[in-house]
């Protein structure tokens, strides 16, 4: 069994002992120290909290398990039931809350099931904040309340629905050009939340004709749900079968998206981000974010639309804090999570959908046509595994050291600049390892960078 403890959450696998899974203790404790966290926060005796989860099969046993601790602890629940991630962070100032719990492991296989922790912004929570809430856990630093101060359960019905107004709402949202282009459209929801709006936010764009794969909410997901080509065929064979305009992939709580061309193709999803950042930079001038791991496609972009691009630290509250810093227009991770502010700071598969529909409609291109327009990089995933004992901190300041000669970030691990690509190396919180990134213009290329760093890293370690 796992379990994983971290600043922005509890995440782990259903069942086992407690401390070795997410099992309803871990929950009960974790959920009570969030509320002790937030009552101290709101400086209010009963604070009020957004609840809403993804379609895992162990969803509504969470639910309980939270929605009952937080009535304990003082707190009323404003309850969704079924509702996506970037809907729970809209709904807490929506709904005017102090806060924000979405049961949700995200791209996690099913036997999987998490809390990520908003504040009363519908933001994931700071370092900071995620600390004090951890030490509480470990002290057991909460109290319950008395009978007659405990909290109410409250279930809110409608909140997608606003959700969705709001997306096709927007300036930048092209209703009638979307409408015009009579667009058959494949989605994959992978049988949780995303089979709920998407549909309904596709109607509402005015596209003619949804083909709908794995739509069912039953949480019984289809394929591996982390949105990649590998785990795409089907979708891939269905848009060209079909001959579709376009497919669209959502994981279980739709904060990611991917794209399928008309051919079958994958858009790529660091592409996701690019080509709604290009549409957004087209219209509003400015400046954009996204994580250091993240394609160097959306600097170029940026660059040419005459705006800065600002790295931030892996982790989205580290790219909303960026963007924030430096006002930017458009924002995200290479993971095909799309963060437009003028909606809200989070990552969001629908205003992601809404604002590339609407990029589409007006380029005269098809979607392979495109994607051909954006700069060619492929990015090598890799992780090398340490001996025990190794400081992983010095052996970063080390290779640090070994590249001082090109630009070198240390914000977010080690991030060497060249002009041929990058190469990022970030240590495991949780395993001796280090995990490496690479990109350039072509799969090789990337592979040769990685093949570099894996070099001087395993000569740096003999020379321990």
């Amino acid at each position: 069994m796992s379990l994983v403890i971290s600043i922005s959450g509890i995440r782990g696998t259903i069942g086992g002992a407690p401390g070795e899974g997410l099992t309803p203790i871990d929950t009960v404790q974790f959920a009570s120290a969030y509320a002790s966290w937030l009552k101290e926060r709101a400086h209010k005796e009963k604070p009020a909290v957004v609840l809403g989860r993804d379609a895992r099969i162990s969803g509504p046993m969470v639910e309980q398990l939270v929605s009952a601790t937080l009535t304990a602890m003082g707190v009323d629940v404003f309850l969704l039931g079924l509702a996506t991630t970037p809907t729970v962070e809209m709904a807490v100032t929506e709904l005017k809350a102090d806060g924000g719990i979405i049961l949700t492991a995200s791209h996690n296989p099913a036997h999987w099931n998490a809390l990520k922790l908003l504040n009363e912004k519908g933001e994931f929570l700071s370092a900071e904040d995620g600390n004090v809430i951890l030490e509480k856990v470990g002290k057991k630093d909460y109290r319950f309340a008395e009978i007659k101060k405990l909290g109410t359960i409250k279930p809110f019905e409608g909140m997608d629905i606003k959700h969705i107004g709001r997306v096709t709402g927007l300036d930048l949202v092209d209703v009638n050009k979307i409408r015009e282009k009579k667009y058959r459209v494949v989605i994959d929801c992978v049988n949780s939340v995303g089979g709920i709006v998407i549909p309904r936010l596709l109607k509402e764009l005015g596209v003619a004709e949804v083909i709908e794969l794995y739509c069912e909410p039953t949480g019984a997901f289809p394929h591996n749900p982390e949105p990649l080509p590998e785990h795409l065929s089907v979708i891939s064979a269905t848009v060209a079968g079909e001959k579709a305009d376009v497919g669209f992939v959502v994981d279980p709580d739709v904060d990611r998206l991917a794209i399928v061309c008309e051919d079958g193709s994958m858009f790529g999803e660091e592409y996701t981000l690019v080509a709604v950042a290009d549409f957004v930079l087209s219209n509003t001038p400015g400046n954009t974010a996204s994580n250091l791991s993240s394609t160097r496609a959306l600097r170029d972009v940026t660059l040419a639309h005459g705006g800065d691009y600002f790295p931030a630290a892996v982790g989205e509250v580290n790219v909303v804090e960026k963007m924030k810093e430096h006002q930017c227009v458009i924002g995200g991770e290479g993971n095909g999570g799309v963060i437009y502010p003028t909606l809200h700071y989070g990552r969001d598969a629908l205003v992601g959908i809404a604002l590339f529909l609407s990029h589409l409609a007006g380029s005269g291109c098809t979607c392979s046509q495109l994607r051909k327009k954006y700069p060619d990089y492929v990015i090598s995933k890799n992780r090398v595994e340490l001996p025990e004992g190794t400081d992983a901190d010095r052996l970063l300041e080390r290779f640090a050291e070994a590249f001082a000669g090109h630009e070198v970030n240390r914000e977010d691990g080690v991030k060497v600049e060249m002009e041929a690509g990058w190469i990022h190396l970030r240590k495991s919180n949780t395993e001796p390892l280090i995990r490496l990134y690479a990109e350039a213009g072509t799969a090789r290329e990337a592979e040769a960078l990685a093949g570099m760093a894996k070099e001087t890293i395993h000569g740096l370690l003999k020379d321990e």
